[in-house]
């Protein structure tokens, strides 16, 4: 008989066995997982990321000023003065300089609550969908039929439209970089000082889709070699934009900025000639719906998401900042602006050879 020694040290020598397999089940049903959530998220491989882990920070790629203290900006100068814009576009009509008159007929929602009770002119214009890239959100859609639209929308009612807005994405000049990491209520402070307001949100959307109510503002059809949209995602650091004056926030805005200076994108301008509305950076408007929060997010950046003319933002509050966050501004068409730019040393001049 065969002696396989005492009962106690086989117990043992079999608990080991077992417990050394349980640890490699486990750790291959965890890198498992692991990868499909991975997947599941598209998140990215970041080799920034992984080569500051080694080596250190890499240089900036962009040089980036502080602005009014607090807001951060790629150092740009403007290519034209506002004046010169205006001439050459020939879309400011009665408003004051660097404004673009927006006059029409907006399509209504099919209920006074669409924006909460999906019976919205954004739920309508889905079922005109032909090529979904993904109808997950944030759902995208590559191309819609303009013929099925155009039929089912023409019984909306509509409401007269006439106001005047921002040709470019805060400050407001062709060349110049749009300032980051401001909140609704500084955005509303920037232009109040002008004499302007923050858009309501139907103006936002209006001026970008216009009288057809087009899903994004050159039409019908997604394309991101028009505006800057549908770029990669990158995995981001939260930590470090606290507090957002500081080093490491620019850093990491400078690792992350997929941006474009205003106007740069020349086919990236709505029917009444406003620029960069979807995609770039994402533009605070106040709310067009009674009992709603104030503080609405409109066009998306240059990320992968919805980035079209009706869908907004609604979960942040007004103190909420972030890297791809900046503004626009309105004002009513009988209304004149305040020129700030030769009294606020906090406002660089323009360049001597522009004024």
């Amino acid at each position: 008989m065969r002696n396989v020694g005492p009962r106690s040290k086989r117990s043992a020598d079999s608990r080991v066995v077992s417990i050394r397999i349980a640890a490699a089940v486990g750790f291959v049903l965890g890198a498992t997982s692991l990868a499909v959530l991975v997947k599941n998220l598209k998140l990215e491989f970041d080799p920034e990321m992984a080569q500051a882990a080694l080596t250190g920070p890499k240089p900036l790629k962009h040089e980036w000023t502080l602005y009014r203290g607090h807001h951060w900006q790629i150092v740009s100068q403007a290519t034209e003065t506002r004046a010169q814009t205006d001439a050459a576009e020939g879309t400011r009509g009665s408003c004051p300089e660097g404004m673009v008159e927006v006059k029409g007929n907006m399509k209504q929602d099919p209920s006074p609550t669409g924006m909460f009770d999906k019976k919205s002119v954004e739920e309508m214009q889905k079922t005109t969908c032909t090529k979904w890239i993904n109808r997950e959100f944030p759902e995208r859609c590559a191309e819609f039929d303009r013929d099925k639209w155009l039929e089912i929308s023409k019984e909306l009612k509509t409401k007269p439209m006439h106001f005047c807005i921002d040709r470019f994405e805060y400050p407001n000049l062709k060349g110049v970089y749009p300032i980051i990491m401001v909140n609704w209520d500084e955005s509303e402070a920037l232009c109040e000082e002008q004499g302007k307001r923050l858009c309501f949100e139907h103006e936002w959307t209006f001026a970008c889709e216009g009288d057809e109510a087009t899903p994004y503002p050159y039409g019908y059809k997604r394309d991101s070699n028009k505006c800057i949209i549908d770029q990669p995602w990158k995995v981001y650091n939260g930590a470090a934009f606290s507090p957002r004056e500081a080093d490491p926030a620019k850093a990491e805005m400078d690792k992350l900025w997929q941006g474009k200076a205003s106007g740069t994108q020349p086919q990236c301008k709505s029917v009444f000639g406003v620029y960069d509305q979807t995609g770039n950076v994402d533009e605070w408007t106040h709310t067009s719906y009674p009992g709603d929060h104030r503080e609405i997010l409109k066009g998306g950046y240059w990320g992968p998401v919805r980035t079209r003319c009706r869908p907004s933002t609604r979960s942040h509050d007004e103190n909420h900042t972030f890297y791809q966050q900046g503004l626009r501004c309105c004002q009513d068409v009988s209304t004149k602006v305040r020129r700030l730019d030769a009294e606020d040393p906090s406002i660089a001049p323009l360049p001597q050879e522009l004024k």
